[in-house]
């Protein structure tokens, strides 16, 4: 399912990796698909390595997938499942590790409170595998899309930490398993 090569169809939006700097593909340039994990795609032009979004995946010559929209309701409260929005967390990944955020160990916290309107909000801290890694806002802003979709999650909030320290020893049992670090 990976290293296809594709041209590009029409001009889309992507992010350089690792500096996320957003910059424009060109339509008829060629690109490798890489990884394609969580709903966006990994590619490498002749210029780097780039991420671009899964609602672009016609430009690739992809379906576009529907999104992944939990299916359960709320809870009686009307709150949201936690256990969803853990799921949802599980459909965000780092462009160039292909293991999810939450078996990387960088989700610190994943609180539900409830707002004045009556509403419910998620706080996620997380962190990055590297504190100089520019693609941190990008995946925050993917994990807060996909809390969003939650039902229950009136609004949410990403926020990155750098405490404490991410290390490998984080990274979950089937996370080191997908790496091969056992």
């Amino acid at each position: 399912m990976t290293n296809r090569e594709r041209t590009l169809s029409r001009d889309v939006v992507a992010h350089q990796i690792p500096s996320g700097d957003k910059q424009t593909l060109s339509a008829g340039e060629t690109v490798m698909i890489h990884q394609v994990l969580g709903g966006s795609y990994t590619v490498q032009t002749g210029f780097g390595l780039f991420r671009i979004n899964g609602t672009d995946a016609d430009a690739l010559g992809e379906q576009v997938q529907a999104t992944n929209v939990a299916t359960a309701a709320a809870t009686a409260d009307g709150a949201p499942d936690p256990e969803q929005v853990w799921a949802q967390l599980r459909q965000v990944y780092d462009p160039e590790i292909p293991v999810n955020i939450v078996d990387l160990g960088l989700i610190y916290t994943m609180d539900i409170s409830k707002t004045d309107d009556g509403g419910h909000k998620v706080d996620v801290a997380m962190t990055l595998t590297a504190p100089g890694c520019g693609m941190g806002p990008v995946i925050a802003e993917d994990a807060k899309s996909k809390i969003l979709l939650v039902p229950g999650v009136a609004a949410a909030d990403v926020r990155i930490t750098w405490e404490p320290p991410w290390n490998q020893s984080m990274i979950s049992e089937e996370g080191k398993m997908k790496l091969g670090l056992i």
